[in-house]
């Protein structure tokens, strides 16, 4: 038996029209009628009544249509118990992180949970946010370290992820010093050129905080964007090189502001303090990302 007849027969059970079914199933209608007429030479019965306008299921007809239904549910759930039979006796840790946090709070954060607990292998995505939530929701993932704000809701329902706060980080609007050291491009109302504004793409995180929580602000201002892109590293060269403001983890550009390459472009009214939070499915993971789910609670704890 061919599992496409079990959809061809649903087809047909669902609208008794075999013209209807045929288009739907993308097929003419001789070579539909064949494939039903196959189902039920194979099973040795009748599954429809064929005297009737529109065709009718026969009592057969009627207890198989709960029959194959059951069967192609069973297959379509085959490929995702298998992966979850692959994961329970897996140890890699399976993650998504957002591209700046890989590269600036990711490592030292690792480094602290090995004293509480065996890190073993571990398979990281680095992505925009949106991918990486992405990435939770089709389970191809077990955890997602990512910037969050209360204010700024993502799609991971609360209700089937929960989190924890595993640190802390500043949104600093920057830009390079002119020569006696002030911000290039300042954020003040008073500005009479425009402020050139290094944006985000809806794609990322970040952007994600600042449109919410600054957005109204930036467009009261003498205020353009220049430049748009995912990632806040791309966004650090091009404020460097003094196109404009971009708003930049403050872990991003600690040694470009130590140096005074880059310099705040406004008050702290222009900052935006956000948590670093590490999610997770509220389904049961494998025993290797339970330990390390619990570890992480445990030193977010302290």
């Amino acid at each position: 038996m061919n599992l496409s007849w079990l959809e061809d027969f649903l087809a047909l059970a669902a609208s008794g029209n075999f013209s209807r079914a045929a288009e739907d199933r993308h097929m003419t209608q001789p070579a539909f009628s064949r494939r039903i007429r196959a189902l039920e030479e194979w099973l040795g019965v009748v599954l429809f009544d064929r005297s009737s306008h529109p065709a009718t299921l026969t009592d057969t007809g009627d207890w198989f249509r709960s029959v194959a239904q059951e069967i192609l549910g069973r297959v379509a759930r085959v490929p995702d118990e298998a992966r979850a039979v692959a994961d329970a006796s897996s140890a890699t840790l399976r993650f998504a992180s957002t591209h700046a946090l890989s590269f600036t709070f990711l490592p030292e954060w690792l480094r602290s949970l090995e004293a509480r607990t065996t890190v073993g292998p571990i398979q990281l995505v680095s992505d925009v946010l949106q991918h990486c939530e992405a990435l939770m929701l089709q389970g191809r993932v077990q955890f997602l370290l990512c910037h969050w704000h209360a204010q700024v809701p993502g799609r991971l329902a609360p209700e089937s992820y929960r989190s924890i706060r595993v640190g802390s980080e500043v949104l600093l609007p920057v830009s390079v010093p002119d020569k006696q050291g002030r911000p290039r491009y300042a954020l003040t109302s008073s500005s009479k050129t425009r402020v050139p504004i290094l944006a985000y793409s809806a794609e990322s995180g970040i952007g994600r905080v600042v449109r919410a929580l600054r957005g109204a602000a930036i467009e009261k201002l003498h205020a353009e964007p220049v430049f748009t892109a995912h990632l806040a590293s791309v966004l650090k060269t091009m404020a460097l090189d003094g196109r404009g403001v971009a708003w930049l983890p403050a872990r991003l550009i600690e040694q470009e502001r130590a140096a005074g390459l880059l310099v705040e472009a406004g008050g702290t009214d222009w900052q935006m303090q956000v948590d670093i939070r590490l999610f997770r499915s509220v389904q049961a993971a494998p025993a290797a990302a339970e330990a390390f789910w619990q570890a992480a609670t445990q030193a977010a704890a302290h």
